[in-house]
């Protein structure tokens, strides 16, 4: 699925890639609310079986990266090149490649959790639910989905437009959303929801930011079949 939301974040992020990692370098470290989101993801992954986990539209890797450092199967990919180029470069022990969260370069059911880190903010309201759905088709039941995004204050969604970011003239859309939205949407993927953080803005921040964990859903038949045959 092409679509041109993709060129446009593309584009953009191929132009400011070095200099995105660079201002974003260590951001980590001052959030400790995204860290407990975070680690709290990679212990849910691991409750369930562990097992590999994707960062979906992981730009740089610096995301990849924290979670490989607490022990985390990592592996990565993004539409832009140059964010690809830079992940490699700063995080050689992960693997990182070039695709879309639209056609997932995994096979069915492959992945035990994956996080979608800012990256939904591209996707258009008429095209996230195919691209829940590819997040559920690649997450085996029981696995574990981990979106952050930044919160709309005014209805379902608030589209900013971006004209320059990172010392470069760009033009790039993103989508502040209704963590109620987001939630309705991965329900109707076939995930349930397990918590929500909202924080307050800090720093230079312009909105609330949202943080959402949730489950890939087991089948209701394998379900039932589960308890015939421990029956």
């Amino acid at each position: 699925m092409k679509v041109q939301s993709e060129d446009e974040a593309r584009i953009a992020y191929d132009l400011v890639a070095e200099g995105y990692a660079a201002l974003l370098d260590g951001e980590l470290e001052r959030l400790p609310l995204e860290r407990a989101m975070l680690t709290a993801f990679l212990e849910q992954v691991e409750a369930g079986g562990g097992g590999p986990i994707a960062d979906l539209g992981c730009g740089p890797g610096r995301v990849a990266g924290f979670l490989a450092g607490i022990g985390a199967d990592m592996r990565g990919i993004d539409l832009s090149p140059g964010m690809i180029a830079v992940a490699r470069r700063d995080h050689p022990a992960i693997p990182f490649e070039v695709a879309s969260m639209a056609e997932l370069p995994f096979g069915d059911g492959e992945l035990a959790g994956a996080l979608a880190w800012y990256s939904i903010i591209h996707v258009p309201q008429d095209l996230q639910d195919a691209v829940f759905a590819e997040f559920a088709r690649a997450l085996r039941p029981g696995g574990m989905l981990l979106l952050a995004f930044q919160v709309s204050e005014d209805g379902d969604e608030d589209i900013v437009h971006l004209r320059q970011a990172y010392g470069h003239e760009i033009d790039l859309r993103t989508r502040r959303q209704s963590p109620a939205r987001v939630e309705r949407r991965l329900a109707e993927a076939g995930f349930a929801q397990l918590a929500q953080l909202v924080r307050e803005p800090i720093a230079s921040e312009k909105s609330r930011q949202a943080f959402l964990l949730a489950r890939r859903c087991v089948p209701a038949q394998r379900m039932a079949g589960s308890g015939s045959a421990a029956s």
